[in-house]
């Protein structure tokens, strides 16, 4: 083999590699944003459970009695 064939094959090899570590690297990113995304969602059903609680203090009768209460 003569130095230029050499030069080329390495060439080649570097490319590949670094396609490879390109796809791999993607595939990880890819799955890293899945679970923050599987996290996000649940904490946000976390907090529409608790509007949900706190909106049924508010609207009860007797926190508004309460209020009123107060007032005088």
């Amino acid at each position: 083999m003569d130095l230029t064939a050499i030069i080329i094959v390495a060439i080649v090899f570097g490319s590949v590699i670094t396609i490879i570590k390109t796809i791999f690297n993607y595939a990880a990113e890819k799955s890293k944003y899945k679970d923050l995304d599987s996290h996000a969602s649940a904490e946000i059903e976390n907090l529409k459970e608790r509007v949900a609680t706190l909106e049924k203090i508010v609207t009860d009768e007797k926190y508004s009695l309460k209020r009123e209460f107060e007032k005088l």
